[in-house]
C-alpha cells in the first residue's frame, strides 16, 4: 500500500532519528526532549521513548501519539498509568543472545571456579583441580520468554537437563524443556536456578525466604531479571546458610546500588552493573526492534512485543 506522510516523535537526539530516515523516506521523525516543552508544532501518532518514560512524558502523549514503542525489554519502570488506550511495545527479545551468554558464562565460572582457580604463584599441585561442569546439571528457569528460551537453547548444547516454570499454560518454544506447573519441584531440584520473568507485582519477591529453603543446598543462583524478583534480605541469609553457593547477579534492588551495600563485598555474590544486554551491536538490536514494528504499523500489521497493560509486561 502507498504510505501518507507519518510523524514520529523521538525521545532521542537527532542522530538516533538520521538512523531511520533512509528506511523510511516517507516518515518524518522529530527529536523532542525528554524533559521541559515541547514545541507545540511538533505533533506525531508514534513516540519512541526510554524504558522508563520521560519526565515529560504526559505531555508528549498529547501530541496526537497512538502508538508507544519504549527502547528497552522490560516495562516494570514505565508510568502505565499514562498510556491510556494507546498501544505500548518494547524491545523484547532485543537481548536475548548476549544476557543468554552472559548467564552461561556465570554458571561456566561458578562450576569451573573461575577467577579461584588462576595461578598467580606456583601452586601446591600441579595438573589436579577439582573442578564442576555443566553436563548432567539441571538448570532451573523461572519464566520461559525470549531470554529464558536463549539460555534453554545453549544449556542444552552443554547436555544439561532444562526445567522452566512459567506462568503460562502455553507449550514450551524449546524442545526437551520440562514445564513445571508449580515453582516448588523446580527450586528443589535446579543446580543452577536462573531467574528469568518479568518483573510485575505478582512476581515480587517471588524468590524469597520460603522458597530459599527449598532450594537444592549448594545451588548456584542467577538473577538477569530485575532485582525486585528476589528478596535480598532472604538471600544473604541463603548465602551465608550455605544454602545458596553463590549468586551471580546482573540486576539488584535498587538500582544503582549504593556505596557500601552489603552485595558488594559478599564472598559468594558476583555482581555486574546491569550490564548482560552488551554485545557488538546491542544497540542497533534494540532500535531495530523499532524499525521492525514500525514497518508493521505502516503496513497495518499488528505489532510486535504489545505489553499487556494489566499484566504488565
Amino acid at each position: 500500500m502507498s504510505l501518507k506522510k507519518r510523524r514520529v516523535l523521538i525521545h532521542f537526539p537527532q542522530n538516533v532519528a538520521k538512523r531511520f530516515e533512509s528506511d523510511f523516506p516517507d516518515v518524518e521523525f522529530i527529536s523532542i526532549p525528554n524533559t521541559g516543552a515541547i514545541d507545540p508544532a511538533a505533533r506525531g501518532e508514534v513516540l519512541l521513548t526510554y524504558s522508563w518514560g520521560s519526565e515529560n512524558l504526559a505531555e508528549a502523549l498529547e501530541c496526537g501519539v497512538e502508538w508507544i514503542h519504549t527502547i528497552g525489554t522490560g516495562v516494570d519502570r514505565f508510568p502505565m498509568e499514562l498510556v491510556g488506550d494507546r498501544s505500548l511495545s518494547c524491545a523484547r527479545g532485543a537481548s536475548a543472545v548476549p544476557i543468554a551468554e552472559w548467564t552461561l558464562a556465570m554458571m561456566l565460572a561458578f562450576e569451573k571456579r573461575l577467577p579461584e582457580v588462576w595461578a598467580t604463584e606456583p601452586p601446591e599441585r600441579w595438573n589436579f583441580e577439582e573442578l564442576g561442569g555443566l553436563e548432567g546439571k539441571t538448570l532451573g528457569l523461572v519464566g520461559l520468554g525470549t531470554i529464558g528460551c536463549a539460555i534453554a537453547t545453549r544449556a542444552q548444547a552443554f547436555d544439561m537437563k532444562v526445567l522452566a516454570y512459567r506462568r503460562s499454560k502455553a507449550p514450551s518454544p524449546i524442545a526437551d524443556v520440562e514445564l513445571l506447573a508449580t515453582l516448588p519441584p523446580l527450586l528443589e531440584a535446579s543446580d543452577h536456578l536462573v531467574i528469568a520473568a518479568s518483573a510485575t507485582p505478582e512476581t515480587h519477591h517471588l524468590i524469597d525466604a520460603g522458597a530459599l529453603e527449598r532450594v537444592k543446598p549448594g545451588v548456584h543462583l542467577v538473577n538477569i531479571a530485575r532485582g525486585s524478583l528476589v528478596d535480598q534480605d532472604a538471600l544473604r541469609s541463603a548465602l551465608d546458610a550455605g544454602r545458596v553457593a553463590c549468586a551471580s547477579l546482573d540486576v539488584c534492588d535498587p538500582e544503582p546500588l549504593p556505596a557500601g551495600h552489603w552485595l558488594y563485598r559478599h564472598p559468594a555474590v558476583r555482581l555486574s552493573p546491569h550490564i548482560s544486554w552488551s554485545m557488538p551491536g546491542s544497540i542497533d538490536r534494540l532500535f531495530d526492534t523499532f524499525a521492525a514494528n514500525l514497518r508493521r504499523y505502516l503496513d497495518g500489521d499488528p505489532l510486535a512485543n504489545r505489553v499487556d497493560l494489566q499484566r504488565g509486561y
